[in-house]
């Protein structure tokens, strides 16, 4: 059993590494992501499987850590929301319903659009990511497959190449984990830059005239 703990935790240790090298990458995304919000845009996150359901956390936790109106922060998932707590088979690869869910929320020209995808290439991300392009919304694609098809189709990729899994096939391993962490980036930096954070807190937004 240890030397399955050992073997896990020294390729968890790469992962770190592997998001280092794409640092610049996601400043590019915070800087463009924060001159949509300051403008009225929203930050949605959309994904399928443990992608979907990373951004959904991301989402939320950013309603109690920074005091975020609910609809600031948004994340969607194939098979919406009885796809966090159980597989549903097929989803991830209807492109249609991607741009469906996506364009149910309005999306618009003002607004980031993240697409998270371990493979880069799976349907329901790609489809609704394409539709927030030609909404005029700025598009992000996270990837942990270099190249691939997502980083293609959007203005700002991330991609970071993890390496093969422990377990063959399953990225809720380090790919999950690299997605955990640039999520992390990506919506705390964005709300530093918004103002959400005082002296290394999360605060709530101060009253009007009062500056961080």
């Amino acid at each position: 059993m240890l030397d399955i703990l050992h073997i896990m935790n020294a390729e968890d240790a790469t992962v770190a590494l592997a998001v280092q090298a794409a640092l610049p990458q996601i400043a590019r995304a915070v800087d463009a992501i924060v001159e949509r919000l300051k403008n009225g845009g929203r930050l949605i996150y959309i994904g399928a499987g443990t992608s979907g359901r990373l951004g959904i956390l991301d989402a939320a936790e950013c309603v109690p850590t920074f005091s975020t109106p609910p609809d600031l922060v948004i994340g969607i998932i194939a098979g919406g929301e009885s796809a966090l707590t159980q597989a549903i088979e097929g989803v991830e690869d209807d492109s249609s319903a991607g741009a469906t869910d996506l364009l149910s929320r309005g999306v618009s020209a003002l607004d980031a659009v993240v697409g998270i995808a371990a493979s880069g290439r799976t349907p329901y991300v790609i489809g609704g990511v394409d539709a927030a392009r030609q909404a005029g919304a700025l598009t992000i694609g996270i990837s942990c497959n270099v190249p691939a098809p997502l980083l293609e189709i959007v203005e700002l990729p991330i991609g970071v190449d993890v390496g093969a899994e422990v377990i063959t096939g399953s990225t809720r391993l380090k790919a999950g984990t690299a997605q955990k962490l640039i999520l992390n980036m990506i919506s705390t930096a964005t709300m530093i830059r918004m103002g959400k954070v005082y002296q290394k807190s999360a605060v709530k937004p101060l009253p009007s005239g009062m500056g961080i």
